[in-house]
Parts: C-alpha cells; sequence; structure tokens
C-alpha cells in the first residue's frame, strides 16, 4: 500500500504544479545530525513520520535578466504556486485520512527581520538534501541534476510512513567558483574544508534591501551563474564567459548585442536603471 500511496502522491502533486517531488523520513535528521534538534521535522510537530519535498524550477532566460522586474515576477509566482502546493496537498492528504501540514515556502516576513533572525524554522534545503532531491551547493542553495540551484522549495510534513528517496551522496556542485567571482555583494567565503563556502548573510541582505527598493529583487546571480543543471542544455544557455564578461563588456559597451535582451528587461518596469 506504501508503494502505491507514493506513486499516488507524485501524481497529485504534479497534478497541481511540482516538478520534483521527493520523500525523506523524519528520522533522517537525526541520523545525519546537522540540523539542529528544534529545527528538526518531529520537533516542529510530532505527528511527523515523513516529509515530502516539493520543489518547482525557475525558468533559466527569465532569471538572466536579473535584476528585473520580470525575475521578481516569476519568483513572486513560484511562492505563490508553491504555497498552493503544499496546502492543497495537505488538505488532499488530510481527506485520505493521513494528518498533513506544510510549512510555507519561506520562513521570513521580510528582510529587516531577516537582519535579525537570518534563519526560518524550517530548512527546505536540508529536507531536499535529506528527500535526494539534490546536494547543498557553494552558494548554500539546494543544487539539483535537472535545473542546478535554479529550483525553489516547499515541504509537506504527513503522518504517513513512506519509503525515503536514496540520498544523493556524490557532489552535484563543483565548488567552480563563479558564484563567488560575479556575487555583487561579495557575500562567500570559500572554506578549504567545505564545499560550503562561509557566507555573509548581512552583505547579501543589504543588497537585496536595495534591489527591493527599486521593484527589482530577489538578486539570483549565484542560481543564474551555475553552470550545472539540463535546464541548460534546453535553452541552448552553456556559455558561462558570457556571464564572467558581462560587466567588462557593459563598460565599454551598454550596446553590446549580447546582452541586449538583458538590459532593456532591467531597465524597464522598475525604479532602478542600472544594466547588470
Amino acid at each position: 500500500m506504501a508503494s502505491t500511496t507514493k506513486r499516488a502522491i507524485i501524481a497529485k502533486a504534479k497534478i497541481l504544479g511540482a516538478s520534483l517531488v521527493n520523500f525523506a523520513p523524519a528520522d533522517r535528521w537525526d541520523e545525519y545530525g546537522e540540523v539542529q534538534t528544534e529545527y528538526r521535522p518531529k520537533a516542529l510537530w510530532n505527528m511527523a513520520e515523513t516529509v515530502i519535498v516539493i520543489g518547482v524550477p525557475m525558468l533559466l532566460p527569465v532569471l538572466e535578466s536579473t535584476p528585473s522586474i520580470n525575475y521578481q515576477e516569476m519568483y513572486n509566482a513560484t511562492n505563490s504556486l508553491l504555497d498552493q502546493i503544499g496546502f492543497r496537498l495537505s488538505v488532499w492528504l488530510n481527506e485520505r485520512g493521513y494528518p498533513s501540514i506544510f510549512m510555507p515556502r519561506d520562513g521570513y516576513g521580510n528582510l529587516e527581520i531577516l537582519l535579525n533572525k537570518y534563519q526560518g524554522c524550517f530548512s527546505h534545503v536540508f529536507a531536499a538534501k535529506y528527500a535526494g532531491q539534490g546536494t547543498i551547493a557553494y552558494s548554500h542553495n539546494l543544487i539539483t541534476r535537472e535545473y542546478g540551484p535554479r529550483v525553489r522549495l516547499v515541504s509537506v510534513f504527513t503522518n504517513l510512513k513512506l519509503a525515503g528517496d536514496p540520498v544523493i551522496e556524490e557532489e552535484i556542485c563543483t565548488k567552480c567558483d563563479v558564484c563567488r567571482r560575479l556575487c555583487p555583494s561579495q557575500s562567500f567565503t570559500t572554506r578549504p574544508d567545505s564545499i560550503i563556502a562561509d557566507m555573509d548573510v548581512d552583505s547579501c541582505t543589504r543588497y537585496h534591501q536595495e534591489l527591493r527598493s527599486e521593484s527589482r529583487w530577489p538578486c539570483g546571480i549565484c542560481c543564474k551563474v551555475c553552470p550545472v543543471g539540463d535546464d541548460r542544455k534546453l535553452y541552448e544557455s552553456t556559455n558561462i564567459g558570457l556571464y564572467l564578461k558581462e560587466r567588462e563588456a557593459l563598460d565599454k559597451d551598454p550596446d553590446d548585442p549580447r546582452y541586449k535582451s538583458w538590459v532593456h528587461q532591467r531597465q524597464h518596469g522598475s525604479s532602478g536603471n542600472r544594466i547588470y
């Protein structure tokens, strides 16, 4: 019955709009011991037996225009979709006799709160890692084979006991250093003993405040420039050198035809006027 139920959950989640659906037993948080006890599923809801992690992609050509109103609207659309999927899947499970709740896709009310309380009450990134959806990248994002870090997440807690998906043991992130080099807020510092960088959350958040004041946030550069992901082949966007040369090229020629579409989008629909 469990495998049938799992297939049914995947089918329902995809009908609701999910692209990735993976499962993690709640006891995996205890097995790995990486997340503080109070941030684990059973600490948040004692009935939790399985965490269902839902992922939807960010569309690379839209993300490439960041910072732009177009990327902001796509980001907002994924947020709304994820909360709808999480809520509706929880209700669907409840109606079948399996108590379920969802953790909203973001865990903070605004950027000012994030400056003082830098984390939400639950990490979807670690949930996705324990569900075998991907690994944690240099940039602290979840990174997947399908979309690189260009994926947004929500989690459903259920008391239904389901087999977890295998955790991905091999790192997907290549630690290529491109996200560090191109980060506008210079928020990453390489750690020699870890693939995950030290991150200056304060610097990152303050840059987001600038973008929000221009009505074109979030930043998303670390997701944009990552070379990993099958979506790059789909969109025929494999030339990472285009990102590495972007600032220099636009400083030399703001009308450089290689970046014309991105610049056009950045200069419309928001109060900002920057070209990168």
